[in-house]
């Protein structure tokens, strides 16, 4: 009941293939296989650039402490 069987897909198509024509139907798989295979290029070059620049490291240390300011420096600005 709740699943289509053969002969409803076949009318579907059929009433695709009228209201599009056949070349309209194969002009958007053509353009629709376009898209994935420019969508799996894309994530294939963005793989690439990933494993070729080695992560950024933080330190846990402050590289210059005089850049930062102390915590004495910080209570006399607030007041």
């Amino acid at each position: 009941m709740g699943s289509f069987s053969i002969w409803h897909w076949l009318v579907v198509l059929v009433i695709v293939l009228v209201l599009f024509g056949r070349g309209r139907v194969s002009e958007i798989m053509g353009d629709f296989g376009k898209g994935i295979k420019s969508f799996k290029e894309g994530m294939n070059d963005e793989k690439s650039e990933e494993s070729s620049t080695p992560p950024a490291q933080i330190s846990s240390k402050p590289a210059d402490p005089s850049a930062t300011p102390s915590a004495s420096e910080n209570k006399t600005e607030q007041s």
